[in-house]
C-alpha cells in the first residue's frame, strides 16, 4: 500500500536531489524513496550490530582465539 505525503524540503536541498535523481536515471520520488530506505538499513544494521555486542561473551572469545591446534592458513589466506 502507497500513501502521499507532502514533503517540505529546503528549495537549495530539493534542487540537488532532483540534479541527482536527474543524473541517476530515477524520478525525484525514486530518489527520495531509496534514500530514505537506504537509511533505515543502515540504522538497523547498526542496531543489530550493537545488540549482538551487548550479548557477546569475550571470554568465551578470548578462549577461542587462544585455543592452540588448526590448521596454519592456506597459500593466500595471508595477511597483507
Amino acid at each position: 500500500m502507497k500513501a502521499t505525503y507532502p514533503l517540505r524540503l529546503p528549495r537549495s536541498l530539493k534542487t540537488a536531489v532532483e540534479q541527482v535523481a536527474k543524473e541517476d536515471g530515477a524520478s525525484f520520488n525514486q530518489f527520495v524513496t531509496s534514500a530514505v530506505a537506504e537509511k533505515l538499513a543502515v540504522m538497523r544494521t547498526a542496531e543489530f550490530f550493537s545488540e549482538r555486542t551487548n550479548r557477546a561473551d569475550f571470554k568465551k572469545f578470548d578462549k577461542i582465539m587462544r585455543r592452540r591446534g588448526g590448521e596454519p592458513p592456506r597459500t593466500g589466506d595471508e595477511p597483507e
